[in-house]
């Protein structure tokens, strides 16, 4: 009877190893999904180190809570909304699960038509839509000096916007970050990495039910 029992278990022990390699090759061979993160110097990280900026702190925050995501960073120093489009249309050659829109605060501080932000956004977003891309747009806000006027409208753009094609809207990309200098660097623009660290958690709150 022992050979027999001996036989049983060693056949049990492979079963069990051979299943175990077959799970872990299936959860090994699955992608993680991408979202990509199109905006500006405030996106791309400028003057922190890349590992610093928001993207790479909400990817380490997302994986932190046993999500499979890659946070890619497609920010450009200077952009404005006009370069939407076609930065998403070669974006769109690898796979875009969900695209963060943070495009627009150049426009408003080269005082840029409201018009022409909200039409360069909009065709941003439909493009999206049209390829079943969930799309999150990051909401700016102007500095009181532009009047009170044109800070109005600029806001209203991403809050009609988002209302338009029902997606999910950040308040203000920035908030509990704009105009706090110890979490800005001395050009009171852009977040230091204390900064970056809660930029990214105002998007992470967000987001969090899309992953």
């Amino acid at each position: 009877m022992k050979p027999f029992f001996l036989i049983l278990a060693l056949s049990t022990l492979t079963l069990f190893s051979n299943n175990l390699i077959a799970q872990t090759a299936k959860s090994d061979s699955i992608a993680p999904k991408r979202l990509v993160a199109l905006g500006d110097s405030l996106t791309e990280g400028y003057g922190v180190a890349k590992d610093q900026a928001y993207p790479s702190v909400l990817e380490a925050k997302i994986k932190s809570a046993g999500k499979n995501w890659i946070v890619v960073n497609a920010g450009v120093s200077g952009s404005t909304s006009a370069s939407g489009p076609s930065r998403l249309k070669w974006l769109m050659k690898s796979h875009v699960d969900i695209l963060l829109l943070a495009l627009g605060a150049n426009d408003g501080l080269r005082g840029i038509k409201v018009s022409a932000t909200e039409k360069n956004l909009a065709e941003t977003i439909e493009l999206a839509q049209k390829n079943q891309i969930k799309v999150v747009l990051a909401g700016m806000l102007m500095p009181p000096n532009y009047g009170s006027k044109y800070r109005r409208d600029f806001e209203k753009i991403f809050i009609d916007l988002s209302k338009k094609y029902k997606i999910k809207r950040i308040p203000f990309l920035l908030d509990k970050v704009g105009g706090e200098v110890q979490l800005n660097q001395t050009d009171g623009i852009h977040p230091n990495e204390k900064g970056h660290q809660i930029v990214a958690e105002n998007i992470y709150d967000v987001i969090k039910d899309l992953l």
